[in-house]
Parts: structure tokens; C-alpha cells; sequence
């Protein structure tokens, strides 16, 4: 076994050197980077130069792939440069079209895609190009979150389930053909547990999704309110997440199952480029 996993030292998080991603991987490599995402839930690979063919390859160690999905406007998530299981994450225009997805704004805390009724197990991002600051990407662990809540929030959601509104992304940007939502009980999306038992660990997270036009079931709007805010004010503390400050070549994958992301704003007259692959999930439970 050639590689090295080097924790982060915060709450989750570790970077895998001695591997070269443009290679096929040993079976042992395979298995030890499979046991420490387990482990450690957000993984680094400094200093790689792949294609988007090797980033396919690695990407289905971990699992069968999703096709990119809808975007925030028609334009955006052009597939011109790429192949279908790829998207683009980036705020360059060429030719008056952007070339990828969610521009250069801030990211509010998420996770991928839990508005689908079985949203993607994890993600990879592999880095192009990035500004000379900003961008950064945090990440939350919603084990230790759900471990550490007050006895009361934990007796308030056993056994709740939560709409998680599909109308919006990340970056607040309607979706192309989605309308404003008026009511949050009326909101577009899909229901799921707000406590998901891990099918490989077996430990329990918080599954939030993302705090625009959340509702959980069967509460009056304002009661769902506070208990939202309580939960997203207790997962979002320092003392769970760590940050990623990119290179050109890094590699992340991140498991959304047990952890939620942002990402910071950057100066838009610089070019960010990142290439993603989404792995198949099934529906939290």
C-alpha cells in the first residue's frame, strides 16, 4: 500500500497522499481511500492533472454516477466543453454563454441535491482554475452535529421528516422554470427523515439539505421556523467543520450524507473552472 491519509486535526476531513489519479488504482489503494472517506468524510488529492475521463474513472470507484443535473438558468451548465456525467462549476462566459454553474456568489450552507427523492451519496470536484483568493469550500459533519444536539432538539426531530424545496439553488438563484415560493408548505421538493442512519457506518447525522424555504412536516410555519433555525444555528458551529482553500489540481470528495458545504464569493472578473461527478444515492433513511 503506497498512500498516506493525513487528517485535517478538525472535525472531519483528511488529505490521501502517494497516489497519482491519472492511474488505475491498486486494489489495496481502493480499499484503504474507501476506508478513510468512511472515516473521515471529505478527502484531499493535492497535485493532480486528470482528464475528465480519469476523473470519471476515479468517480466510479465510489459508485454508478449521475448525469449533470438541471442548472440554474438555461444557459448555465453548458455541456459543450464536457461529457454528460460532468458538470462545470464555474463563472466564466465565452461567446455571451456561460460556461458551467452557480457564478461567483456566495454558497449558503447544503447538501447536494436533497431535493430528489434519492439524492447523490457523494460528490467530486477537481479544480481547473481559481482566483487568487476566495472560492473557499467548508465543510460541517453532521455525525458530531447530531451527536452534540440539546436532548430537547434531539426528542423534537426523532422520527420528523422535512420538505426540502427544490425551486432554488445553492447561490439563491431560481431555477430555470421553477416559481417563487409563496408558502413553505406548498414549496416544490422532496420529504425526507431529518436524522439518516448511515448504510456503511451505521452512525446517525442531521440531514438538513439546505435552509431556503425548509418546512418540516406537520409544524405551523412559524414553529418550523425556530426549530429549523435552532438546528442550522447548532450544525453550523466552528467546532464541526473545517475549510478547503483550493490549488489547481486539488480533488475532493465529500460524502453528503453526513455532511453539509458552502463556498465563499470571489471576484467575478477572475476565472474560477471546476469539473464535478455526483455519485447515485438511494433515499435517507
Amino acid at each position: 500500500m503506497t498512500i498516506k491519509v493525513i487528517p485535517t486535526g478538525a472535525a472531519l476531513g483528511a488529505e490521501i497522499q502517494g497516489v497519482d489519479l491519472s492511474a488505475p488504482l491498486s486494489a489495496d489503494d481502493r480499499e484503504a481511500i474507501l476506508q478513510a472517506w468512511a472515516d473521515h468524510i471529505v478527502l484531499l488529492f493535492r497535485g493532480q492533472s486528470i482528464n475528465d475521463d480519469d476523473l470519471i474513472v476515479f468517480s466510479r470507484h465510489f459508485g454508478e454516477l449521475e448525469i449533470a443535473p438541471a442548472s440554474a438558468t438555461d444557459m448555465a451548465g453548458s455541456q459543450e466543453k464536457s461529457r454528460p456525467e460532468i458538470w462545470i462549476i464555474s463563472n466564466v462566459v465565452e461567446g455571451g454563454k456561460p460556461i458551467g454553474a452557480l457564478g461567483d456568489k456566495e454558497a449558503e450552507w447544503h447538501t447536494d441535491m436533497s431535493y430528489v427523492d434519492e439524492p447523490p451519496m457523494a460528490s467530486v470536484l477537481y479544480s481547473l482554475e481559481i482566483p487568487s483568493k476566495g472560492g473557499d469550500t467548508s465543510f460541517a459533519n453532521m455525525y458530531r452535529a447530531y451527536e452534540t444536539l440539546p436532548d430537547d432538539l434531539k426528542q423534537q426531530i426523532e422520527g420528523r421528516m422535512a420538505n426540502h424545496d427544490s425551486s432554488m439553488t445553492s447561490v439563491g438563484e431560481l431555477r430555470a422554470g421553477a416559481s417563487a415560493v409563496l408558502d413553505v408548505r406548498e414549496a416544490p421538493g422532496a420529504k425526507h427523515a431529518m436524522v439518516r442512519t448511515h448504510p456503511v457506518t451505521g452512525g446517525k447525522a442531521l440531514y438538513l439539505g439546505r435552509r431556503m424555504n425548509a418546512y418540516v412536516l406537520g409544524e405551523a410555519v412559524d414553529a418550523s421556523d425556530r426549530l429549523l433555525d435552532a438546528l442550522w444555528a447548532h450544525c453550523t458551529k466552528p467546532e464541526f467543520a473545517w475549510t478547503h482553500k483550493w490549488q489547481v489540481g486539488d480533488l475532493l470528495i465529500w460524502d453528503n450524507r453526513c455532511a453539509i458545504h458552502r463556498r465563499d464569493a470571489f471576484n467575478g472578473k477572475e476565472r474560477r473552472v471546476m469539473h464535478r461527478t455526483q455519485i447515485k444515492g438511494d433515499r435517507p433513511r
